[in-house]
């Protein structure tokens, strides 16, 4: 992960710690099932960030015996367990506690000290967690599509970072929407219906993450543009005849594996061969910087 990424985790972790402690307060003040869910949602939001530190200390271990290309799937690994807690934590509790309050409805009290908490937790997520995760966002974006951006992007700590700030802002605005609307209609369950649409919301989110991390933790291909420079690094070489095969796999944001089948000139002897090999392997790292694992296989 980088420097810029671990960085907006710890943001995160310090915003979502401190908005979970004054939630829970809230909800226990106002007995708001809309605001204890979203006191859960951030628990688990806290619980996401640790996981997510973790996985960057981890990743970064140098290479063994048992792990010959490094542990930087390890990020991939606990960036999908942040979906798991994200649904377990936060989206199956909410829900709980939601049905809960639409079958056994109780007025909550405290609304005006709710709203002031939840305007509060609003702030802190804008600008402590999501005004910086979107800048960052939108440097590694710069002209790209933001669909397109998601897909390709290798940073899975970012890209868990943003999400769960949108789905944080986004419970927000539910829970207020669910206590204003208890309090003036006076039915009560809208409280619990808030609290539910958060579970839907939060499962939602999990279950975007899982699939994105899933390709990323299996072995996903490096983008298309990067498999291009690749390619066409090679083919600028006059002792390249062809590119046979290109294969390529991601061990972590800036760890690319690259393996490729080569036909070179022919009438090339053995150290001219390694030269070129050499020579080769120094053009795909200049062109594509994360390539730092190369094996390249002469072919006739």
């Amino acid at each position: 992960m980088a420097t810029s990424s671990r960085t907006l985790v710890l943001l995160a972790l310090i915003a979502n710690g401190i908005i979970a402690v004054v939630k829970f307060a809230a909800a226990v003040i106002s007995g708001s099932s809309a605001m204890l869910a979203e006191g859960f949602h951030s628990l688990a939001d806290t619980g996401n960030q640790l996981f997510l530190l973790r996985g960057t200390v981890v990743s970064r271990y140098a290479p063994d015996v048992q792990h010959p290309f490094g542990r930087g799937k390890e990020l991939y690994f606990w960036s999908f367990m942040v979906a798991v807690f994200l649904f377990v934590g936060g989206a199956v509790v909410a829900f709980l506690e939601g049905l809960e309050k639409v079958l056994h409805p109780h007025e909550s009290s405290g609304l005006a000290f709710s709203l002031v908490v939840l305007g509060a937790a609003a702030l802190f997520e804008i600008f402590i967690a999501l005004r910086p995760a979107l800048r960052e966002f939108n440097r590694v974006r710069g002209s790209r599509s933001v669909m397109v951006t998601v897909r390709e992007s290798r940073d899975s700590a970012l890209i868990v970072v943003v999400f769960e700030d949108f789905a944080a802002l986004a419970g927000l605005v539910i829970a207020a929407a669910g206590l204003v609307l208890a309090k003036v209609t006076g039915w009560q369950q809208w409280d619990g219906i808030a609290s539910i649409a958060i579970a839907a919301l939060l499962a939602s989110v999990a279950w975007f993450l899982a699939f994105e991390m899933k390709s990323l933790l299996i072995g996903e291909a490096a983008t298309r543009k990067e498999r291009s420079l690749i390619r066409s690094s090679a083919l600028a070489m006059r002792e390249v005849r062809s590119v046979r095969r290109l294969l390529t796999m991601q061990l972590s944001p800036n760890d690319i594996l690259v393996n490729m089948d080569v036909a070179f000139a022919r009438g090339l002897n053995a150290d001219d061969l390694k030269v070129a090999i050499d020579k080769l392997e120094q053009s795909i790292r200049t062109a594509v910087p994360s390539a730092t694992r190369i094996f390249i296989e002469p072919e006739e």
